[in-house]
């Protein structure tokens, strides 16, 4: 017998109805539901015995619904299974697409909430109000709180996608408000980029150009000494994390075993992703992780046709799902992200790009470490690695940075005590706390950077993790410049949000935090901007004189060069260290090829500069899927 086969109640009350229907309302023990809907498989034919026995023991061993464990392993569709239920609980189905509900009463309830528990207020009949859910369970859980708001409530069943359709098509454009400015304005960088902020860099910018003009000797002196102190700032920092990171780690036990397992769900924001939809599927196929148990969000634009028509036509598993963004008109990643988490299922929330190939025990390990850790630990990062890193000079050069990057630089800073920035794939986050925090700034374009230190600030603490997940070398040159200008972007912008209030940053951050801070942020942004004025001392060993060492003290040339010999002792030995962490098959003579690599990055802080002062919420999208095949 089929699901087609079955009785299902009317789809919707008439709403001239003199008399409130009673419909049979599901018992308040979760374990009966899945008695009754285990029965009724049998019953049809539609399950054998020992695939129910297995996925009962599964459904009391762990944390997800019978109905759940059936969509995940492909016995049923959810529309099959809402049809079914509806049968056993006696619940008529309703289309809240071709029958949407009224707008006041999604208003009161919140559209929010509505997408978050799938609950939908649908239309008053018959003196009470008929309240459409995904889940019977979901309605007995929230039953107090909806009849305090409508009063009389009696429930209906529609699947997950159509009630979020039903939201989205209704309150669209309220739901994108609310996920561009989720985090608190003291902490978003929203309206400091269209208030003061550009002007004073107009100001800073103008006055620097009349000191050049009016005394030149007296700027380029100052500009070159805040170059090499920013350089020595910046090498002190590289050489302490690269330390801390080398310095034995305590040793982590055996792996627990945790009697339940969480529900643990993966945000991948996609766009304009034609051509990588096929592979990233096939990717996270591999991930050794209950099905049952991970929830894959693949977060698209409600405009992109081009990435929703490839995920159409790549047949996705039944334990991922396409979350569409409502149209809006700020397209950043941390806005999609904003919009998904209302979306997610699990207690631990993770974030992949489109083009990551994470290593299939992943999953385990986060849960795992979080498990072992206590709630203060509230972001894991893992190691990003290039599986391209031989196409070309550039993804030979950006496989060295990212080497030195995630395996030296990101563990020795967790290693000192510091806020780590963090990067923007492969990290997991205890649920709670992001939510406390207001999840992404969505105007943000380095959103990772500044949660990293909205984490710190509010006495959270980021680990790292050892386990890698591949990505694709952006290796060809414009693009790259582009991808870093949003990268040193961001940073400027999230120095100046968390700059706003510098009294208030030192006591959440407390003093040694701080001046990391100071010190991360600064000299990243300086080196990468006043790089001309710092190369322009390589004339020196090739016989030629320099302007600024006429006007500084004798010795003062010998010291600079000092400072320019352990910078880049610093520059090789971590980028030589990284590279034979890696395990990369590449020659450790591209560790020298960085001289010629870094140039290129500040090209793109000159950009982002620019940027800053007309764009600031601008989004250089990166290509993917060029170079994975």
């Amino acid at each position: 017998m089929s699901v087609e086969g079955l009785k299902i109640l009317p789809a919707a009350w008439s709403n001239d109805a003199p008399v409130l229907p009673r419909p049979i309302v599901p018992p308040s023990k979760p374990s009966l539901p899945a008695l009754m809907l285990g029965r009724r498989l049998l019953a049809n034919g539609m399950v054998g015995s020992d695939d129910l026995v297995a996925a009962l023991a599964r459904h009391h061993h762990g944390q997800e619904r019978l109905e759940d464990l059936l969509v995940a392993h492909k016995v049923l569709s959810r529309a099959e299974m809402t049809l079914l239920k509806a049968h056993i609980w006696g619940l008529p189905v309703i289309d809240p697409i071709s029958q949407p509900p009224d707008c006041r009463l999604l208003d009161r309830w919140g559209p929010s909430l509505a997408l978050r528990e799938m609950i939908l207020p649908w239309r008053e009949t018959g003196g009470g109000t008929v309240v459409i859910v995904a889940e019977a369970e979901v309605f007995l859980r929230h039953k107090s709180h909806l009849e305090a708001l409508f009063g009389q409530v009696m429930p209906a069943l529609a699947s997950a996608e159509t009630i979020a359709e039903s939201v989205l098509s209704l309150r669209g454009a309220a739901l994108d408000r609310a996920a561009q400015e989720r985090v608190d304005e003291s902490e978003s960088c929203r309206s400091l980029a269209r208030g003061a902020l550009p002007i004073w860099l107009c100001l800073g910018l103008l006055m620097l150009m009349a000191g050049l003009v009016i005394l030149p000797q007296i700027t380029l002196v100052a500009l070159t000494l805040w170059a090499v102190l920013t350089l020595v700032l910046a090498t002190l920092l590289k050489s302490a994390a690269m330390l801390a990171a080398l310095f034995p780690a305590r040793r982590e036990g055996p792996r627990p075993i945790i009697a339940r397992l969480p529900v643990v769900s993966v945000m991948v924001p996609l766009y304009r992703e034609e051509s990588i939809a096929a592979r990233l599927v096939s990717r996270l196929e591999r991930l050794d992780y209950p099905r049952d148990l991970l929830d894959i969000l693949l977060v698209v634009e409600e405009d992109d046709q081009i990435t929703r028509r490839a995920l159409k036509a790549a047949a996705l598993p039944r334990w991922m799902r396409v979350v569409v963004v409502p149209q809006g008109g700020l397209k950043t990643k941390p806005r999609a992200l904003n919009h998904a988490l209302d979306r997610c299922r699990g207690s631990i929330v993770g974030i992949y790009d489109a083009e990551d190939a994470p290593d299939p025990d992943q999953i385990r390990k986060v849960v795992a470490r979080f498990h072992a850790r206590g709630a203060e630990v509230a972001c894991l990062q893992g190691i990003l690695d290039f599986y391209n890193p031989t196409t070309n000079w550039l993804s030979r050069c950006f496989t060295v940075e990212y080497a030195a990057w995630f395996r030296l630089m990101l563990p020795g800073l967790a290693r000192l005590g510091l806020a780590v920035p963090l990067g923007g794939t492969t990290l997991f986050f205890r649920r709670a706390a992001l939510e406390k925090l207001g999840g992404w700034d969505a105007h943000n374009v380095t959103e990772d950077a500044d949660l990293g230190m909205r984490l710190a600030r509010h006495g959270y603490r980021t680990e790292l993790i050892g386990t890698v997940t591949g990505e694709e070398a952006n290796c060809r040159v414009i693009p790259w410049i582009k991808q870093r200008s949003r990268w040193l972007k961001g940073y400027m912008m999230t120095y100046a949000v968390h700059m706003r209030s510098p009294g208030l940053l030192l006591r959440q951050l407390g003093w040694w935090k701080f001046l990391g801070f100071q010190v991360f942020f600064l000299t990243t942004l300086s080196q990468f901007l006043l790089a001309p004025l710092l190369l322009s001392f390589w004339a020196l060993p090739l016989g030629f004189g320099h302007p600024v060492l006429a006007m500084l003290p004798t010795n003062a040339g010998q010291w600079i060069g000092w400072a320019f010999l352990w910078s880049e002792a610093a520059l090789l030995v971590g980028g030589w260290i990284g590279l034979k962490l890696s395990g990369q098959k590449m020659s450790a003579a591209w560790v020298l090829m960085q001289h010629l690599y870094f140039p290129l990055a500040t090209l793109a802080a000159y950009k982002a500069f620019w940027e800053m002062l007309v764009k600031p919420f601008y989004w250089d999208k990166t290509q993917h899927g060029l170079f994975d095949h």
